[in-house]
């Protein structure tokens, strides 16, 4: 595997010397978790917001604490935000309980009804055992819930009650809950490219090295790669590749794909640096859990909003997911690195390495997801999954880096392109989602030409 250190070469060319300085972590994400205040913050040195309010006994007996085994807040007035979760000190520790939201949006007076979060627990995360996943800034976290511009809130979070025990236990509520509400700032980047010259010394070191990481595959700065016929893909191959295997190119036309600069990454937040796997040999399909409560215009807003949500509440490196796609059937580029490249995401825990991870923005427990969606899935794992030679109707074998479905260590072989719950006991990527994966399987396959 590569890692950050492995880029100091690439940091030392003419593209990485105006990055060097920059490797270090924002301020907002170099204090361990039990430092966090408890009190509301906010990091507005970069676009968008984060309010972090701690959680506070909702009994009427608030000596309990941590211990109260109903926490929450009550109606109250805040700054705009777009997405809310809750998040905990121990990323290990899981939320065994109910956590319900209601919100008013922003210049209304009435206020929403109650809205469930899906708690999550521990399912999108780094790999043990890897830097990202043992920096000692991840903290637990439940799903983003997408609620659109609002300006106040009050949230409920119930301990889970065992019934089956003779008497009624209640499982313990994880320490240092916060409630995390996320402003996504700013709309994307005006559109057009950029050239090289023109960026040196005017953009982040992380801005420009991010950039330069597609740089191959379309113009400096690019907001979105254009969909290529298949004689332009098959063209464009050797250069997409860069030591994958070299073998006949059963691939799909490049689809089109909107860059970070397009939905509007700030790349000041994230850490420093990209982490490459060796291939990319499966693909993970997984829903958001963030609802489905948006327009597809709105999909930039909340890329941008998750990408916080990961980076700044959870402390990640960056966003989990190596791309995502809306019910328009619109593709993202996720995780910096390159569209191309194998660029090791925080999306499967135990499969991180030589995967990756595509998120449907939504929630797909109760409803289909679009077709246009699926589609998506089928064109992105057509195109990406050919460059390392991989057929989408087959199997492969994965070594897993531990989780609650497979010990660490040991081959399991799976889908090529496979949903999450297939590497760990989660209900994502949605029952009904999950259930148009074959289709996806042969339609990629067939864009392949096989």
């Amino acid at each position: 595997m590569f890692t950050i250190g492995g880029m100091r070469g690439f940091l030392a060319s003419s593209v990485g010397a105006t990055c060097a300085a920059a490797l270090t972590l924002p301020l907002a994400l170099s204090a361990p978790a039990q430092a966090r205040p408890q009190a509301a913050r906010t990091d507005p040195a970069v676009p968008g917001s984060t309010q972090s309010l701690p959680l506070v006994p909702l009994s009427g007996d608030r000596s309990l604490g941590p211990a109260a085994p109903e926490q929450g807040l009550g109606r109250r007035s805040v700054r705009s935000f777009s997405l809310v979760g809750v998040v905990w000190d121990d990323p290990d520790a899981e939320l065994r309980g109910r956590v319900q939201v209601r919100t008013r949006a922003t210049g209304a007076s009435r206020w929403s009804g109650w809205q469930d979060i899906e708690t999550h627990n521990r399912e999108h995360a780094a790999d043990p055992d890897t830097a990202e996943g043992g920096s000692g800034r991840v903290r637990g976290s439940t799903a983003p819930l997408w609620v659109g511009d609002s300006d106040g809130v009050e949230v409920r979070v119930q301990a889970q009650v065992d019934e089956r025990a003779t008497a009624a236990v209640e499982s313990p509520l994880p320490r240092g809950m916060h409630l995390e509400l996320v402003d996504p700032g700013a709309g994307p980047a005006p559109r057009g490219a950029l050239t090289g010259d023109g960026l040196a010394g005017a953009e982040s070191a992380e801005t420009y090295a991010t950039y330069a990481t597609n740089a191959d595959l379309a113009p400096f700065g690019a907001t979105e790669l254009p969909a290529l016929s298949r004689a332009e893909t098959e063209r464009e191959v050797p250069a997409a590749r860069q030591g994958a295997p070299n073998v006949k190119p059963y691939i799909g036309e490049r689809p089109h794909i909107v860059t970070r600069r397009g939905w509007g990454a700030d790349e000041n937040l994230r850490e420093g640096g990209f982490v490459y796997t060796k291939k990319v040999n499966a693909a993970f399909v997984h829903h958001t859990a963030s609802g489905n409560n948006y327009r597809c215009s709105q999909a930039p807003s909340v890329i941008r909003s998750i990408y916080r949500y990961h980076v700044v509440s959870s402390g990640w490196r960056d966003i989990g997911y190596n791309f995502l796609v809306d019910k328009c059937g619109n593709i993202y580029e996720g995780r910096a690195g390159g569209v191309a490249k194998p660029v090791m995401g925080a999306h499967t825990l135990g499969f991180n390495s030589d995967t990756m991870g595509i998120a449907v923005l939504g929630s797909f427990h109760n409803t289909k997801p679009s077709a246009a969606a699926v589609t998506a899935i089928a064109r992105l794992t057509a195109w990406k999954l050919g460059l390392y030679g991989a057929d989408p109707r087959g199997k492969t074998y994965l070594k897993s880096g531990g989780g609650n479905l497979y010990r660490k260590g040991k081959n399991v072989r799976l889908n090529v392109i496979s949903g999450h719950r297939d590497g760990f006991a989660t209900e994502c990527p949605g029952r009904l989602l999950y259930g148009k994966l074959g289709s996806a399987r042969t339609a990629a396959a067939r864009y392949q030409g096989r």
